[in-house]
């Protein structure tokens, strides 16, 4: 399939033939999707992409859009369609998400709202989640941006966070945003949280852990308490230890959440965060 029109027409007939497929007597399908799911998708976060995708399983029955950027290859557009079934326990019937993975060849890399936008579902909100490294100037970036209600970014995928949030911060105004790092420190601030209020007169923390998510724990805390807190940062794979002025704080219980876990909590937010805000401006100082 190489048209986005025809790519679009035959994504669409795939989809009602697969849901469509089911023997007659069988127990009724629930076919409501709560949100359109669009990703970007350069073809090293894939597999990733899917782990994920995969660990959402019956929370979230959405459209999912997988858009693979191959912009070095012959210009085309290729879309592959699978529906999934979840069984909901005690209740004898099937929840059903929707898949179309679509690859964007060449020229059709730049412009990705002209295959998301007849495919959204209407009415519903339209989360997009941003793989990999920040690029607000190129044109995909441009092009989703204007089509989306919701932006999810994970700052730990960056080549350079603290350089990174400013212009990121700029979007706050034209687009929901929110960023996985943050999610995953929530635990954290949590526990700092029970530190107030002898917390007030901090100066410094320590973090071992990824570098954006011990950037946005900084900016929290500057935000939040309206002075200047230097940081001293030891990287980690996920967030390890924390230290106030010198002293250990004890790690909350539970762990880090799943890539999963911290992306279904994101499809559950609509409106903006003012705190997460605070602290991205705050997380480059």
């Amino acid at each position: 399939m190489s048209d986005t029109v025809s790519v679009v027409a035959e994504v669409e007939r795939e989809l009602a033939r697969q849901r469509c497929r089911r023997a007659d007597g069988d127990p009724p399908e629930l076919r409501t999707s709560t949100l359109t799911h669009v990703a970007w998708v350069p073809p090293r976060w894939l597999d990733r992409a899917h782990a994920t995708l995969d660990g959402l399983e019956e929370r979230h029955p959405a459209r999912t859009i997988l858009l693979v950027p191959e912009p070095r290859r012959r210009d085309g557009v290729e879309a592959k369609v699978e529906v999934r079934e979840f069984d909901l326990p005690g209740l004898g019937t099937e929840v059903m998400s929707e898949v179309v993975e679509v690859r964007l060849r060449g020229a059709a890399a730049a412009h990705p709202s002209s295959i998301v936008l007849p495919l959204l579902v209407s009415d519903l909100p339209v989360f997009c989640r941003w793989r990999g490294d920040l690029d607000v100037s190129s044109p995909a970036f441009k092009d989703l941006v204007r089509v989306v209600d919701r932006l999810v970014v994970d700052s730990a995928e960056w080549r350079d966070p603290a350089g990174s949030y400013p212009r990121l911060t700029r979007l706050f105004e034209r687009v929901v945003v929110s960023d996985l790092a943050y999610r995953r420190g929530l635990a954290w601030r949590l526990r700092l949280s029970e530190h107030w209020p002898g917390i007030r007169s901090l100066s410094r923390i320590r973090v071992v852990g990824p570098k954006a998510d011990a950037l946005l724990l900084a900016g929290w805390l500057r935000s939040r308490l309206r002075r200047a807190v230097e940081l001293t940062h030891r990287s980690a794979s996920v967030l390890d230890a924390v230290t106030l002025d010198g002293v250990p704080v004890a790690p909350p219980q539970g762990g880090t959440p799943t890539g999963s876990d911290a992306l279904s909590a994101e499809l559950e937010v609509l409106g903006r965060d003012p705190v997460y805000e605070a602290a991205a401006r705050r997380a480059d100082a």
